[in-house]
């Protein structure tokens, strides 16, 4: 879903039947000002740039993603019809919150990866239809996307597993229907399935829910037999963690949490006081 769609709809969402306060009073002009409650990594301004264009307002952005922002910090300034300000407030505020919310997950986690040669992943563990948001949030943070769809890479996990006989056969013959560019993952929960894999014609192993004695292990033999493929490591990925994962060698880490455990931070949108009118 494109940008301009993804905030139409929202607003749609929002508005119902229609807004009841627009029956009210007619239109005026008015200025409004986004501030921050909390600290953390803004993410967003993409979304709520299309959002306030569509409303035909105007936003004087005062931060850019991916930056740190403090509590009592001007985000923005809009003005407009005060009427479209209001209509907007709720589905701008949400669409920042949580955008900034996933983004200063990601940033903890990239902080706590600093010195180390590895990159952190997001997965597929998405509110359904939210999947490009969250993932652009992702990136304001610091961190990489992992695959967007079944139609991105060919990961084979332990469901898939369960139903093939030959895994080596399986690859061959997904490498002669497939497109050249396809990258093949396999889901390996020991060293003797990362070995197999190795051996089947996998482009990248993921090591699941291994210890990091394990996974330094796989990573030592991809490197002296398969120094092409890639070693991702997934599966009980927390903060306390990270440091370990990343000294096996692995090439990246990849966390769900994310984006189902980000917290969303706190904005809150002050409108100027209207002058005149009834």
């Amino acid at each position: 879903m494109s940008v301009e769609n993804f905030v139409q709809k929202a607003l749609e969402e929002d508005l119902g039947r229609g807004d009841l306060f627009a029956s009210i009073f007619e239109s005026f002009e008015s200025c409004a000002r986004i501030i921050a409650k909390d600290s953390g990594t803004f993410a967003g301004r993409v979304y709520g740039q299309s959002l306030v264009d569509f409303a035909g307002c105007k936003i004087h952005w005062q931060i850019e993603d991916g930056q740190k922002i403090n509590h009592g910090d001007l985000l923005a300034q809009l003005e407009g019809d005060g009427i479209k300000l209001l209509q907007i407030e709720r589905t701008l505020l949400n669409i920042l919150q949580h955008a900034s919310g996933i983004a200063t997950q990601t940033a903890r986690f990239i902080k706590a990866l600093r010195g180390n040669n590895v990159r952190l992943l997001d997965t597929r563990k998405t509110r359904p239809n939210l999947r490009s948001f969250e993932k652009y949030a992702v990136r304001c943070g610091g961190g990489h996307n992992h695959r967007f769809g079944l139609d991105d890479a060919l990961m084979l996990k332990d469901t898939h597993l369960a139903l093939i006989d030959n895994l080596k056969n399986t690859i061959q013959k997904a490498k002669k229907i497939l497109p050249f560019t396809t990258m093949i993952e396999i889901e390996c929960e020991s060293f003797e399935d990362a070995k197999e894999a190795m051996s089947a014609g996998a482009d990248i192993i993921m090591c699941d829910n291994m210890d990091c004695e394990m996974m330094a292990a796989v990573v030592d033999y991809k490197r002296a037999n398969f120094p092409h493929i890639l070693v991702e490591a997934s599966g009980n990925v927390t903060l306390e963690r990270l440091k370990d994962i990343a000294k096996t060698g692995v090439d990246a880490i990849s966390s769900g949490s994310l984006i189902h455990q980000a917290t969303w931070l706190d904005f809150s949108m002050k409108m100027e006081p209207r002058h005149g009118g009834g």
